[in-house]
Parts: C-alpha cells; structure tokens; sequence
C-alpha cells in the first residue's frame, strides 16, 4: 500500500515513515508543505494520504485544503487527517462530499501504534476512522438541540460512538463486552430514533450516521 506523507516537524515526520514501513507500507513520498503534498498527489497516485492539516506556507489549514481538493478530483480518495486539536469544522468538510475513505485522528493517537495503523488501513479500504473525541463533541452539540439523539439511551450512545468510529458489530460487542445480537438490536433502535434507513454495509451505515450528526453540527450556533 503506497502512502503519501505530509507532515512538517520532521521528527514526527520521520517517526511516521519508520513506523509505516514497519508495517509493510510503501512511503511514496514525505513532505513538508502544502505545494509539495499537491505535486506528490498529483504525481504519485498513491493509495492513500496521511496529511497533517497545518502545513507552510499559511499554517492554517493548508493540509486540509490540499487533501479536499484532491478528494474533488478524484471522489472518495483515501485520507486520513492529523490535527492536534479538535476542529469540528475540518470533521464537517471531510465529510460534506458523502464519500467514504476519510479519517480525522488527534495526534495523540499516533502514539499508539496498533490503533493509528488500523487506522491508515481502514481508512485507505474506504471506511472512516474518526477520532472519538471529534464524535464526542459532534454527538454533544446534536443533542443539545436534537429531540431524537435525546431518545437515545445511554447504551446506545456508546454504539454510536463506536460506529461512527468505524467499528463492526463484532468490534462493538468485543468492546462493550455484550453479544452481537444485542448490538444489532442496540443498532436498529439508534436507525429507528434518528429517522435514517438501516443498512447491512458498516460504512455506508457510519457514514449516513456521521453525515446526520454533522447537518446537526453545522446548524448548531
């Protein structure tokens, strides 16, 4: 899997080569800025991007900007966003295009190696991997004026969570030690209050759930 790069401290940078590469992943190329990371794009065609979302020269949301333009270009172009903070708006343009293959982690989560590489992977196969405390604050700000997220019980909050996280009904149960049957039940409750079609495919359900939760957050002042 050939992995594009963009990441301007270069210890950090090259501590995310080292630990890709040892997880059998081709770098096809590590940059430090916004024009380089939209050549590499452009160029290299890689499977997947891990991008860092403040990148020189502007050190705003250069990395951001170039990933979306990329994903204009080519629809549902893998990913995966670092932030070393929670920014709902960067979560909401992610995933305004309806398209699978997105990720939002802090940067804390790159610490744990396992998780972070889950990560790279799911995101590159099509699926979202959101960082929990980006579907947190979107979860909170949706029932602070939501009737239906408020019907959800506290059970079936954390199946959200772990849903829009990009987790499988057997994920789900491993985690919260219950059966899958009962999370499929938990599932088709959470479907049922907030008015939205159930599906058997995990990330067209994760994503109907994320972009839901996202209208909300977006409407919220």
């Amino acid at each position: 899997m050939r992995v594009v790069l963009a990441e301007d401290l270069f210890l950090l940078r090259d501590g995310l080569v080292r630990l890709l590469e040892a997880y059998d992943f081709e770098i096809a190329a590590a940059v430090e800025s916004g024009p380089e990371l939209e050549r590499a794009l452009a160029e290299l065609d890689p499977d997947v991007a891990v991008v860092d979302v403040r990148l020189p020269p502007t050190h705003t949301d250069e990395g951001l900007q170039c990933a979306l333009r990329a994903r204009r270009e080519k629809p549902g172009f893998p990913v995966l966003v670092l932030s070393q903070h929670v920014e709902q708006l960067y979560a909401r343009e992610l995933l305004a295009d309806g398209h699978g293959g997105v990720g939002y982690l802090l940067k804390d989560r790159v610490f744990d190696a396992e998780q972070f590489v889950d990560a790279v992977r799911r995101v590159a196969a099509g699926g979202t991997a959101m960082d929990p405390q980006v579907i947190q604050q979107l979860l909170a700000r949706r029932a602070a004026g939501d009737r239906p997220l408020g019907r959800i019980t506290p059970r079936e909050l954390e199946v959200l969570e772990l849903m829009a996280q990009g987790r499988s009904n057997a994920a789900i149960a491993g985690q919260l030690v219950v059966t899958e049957r009962a999370v499929a039940k938990h599932t088709s409750n959470i479907f049922a209050k907030l008015g939205l079609e159930v599906s058997d495919d995990d990330n067209r359900r994760v994503l109907a759930v994320l972009a839901y939760l996202d209208r909300g957050a977006a409407q919220t002042p």
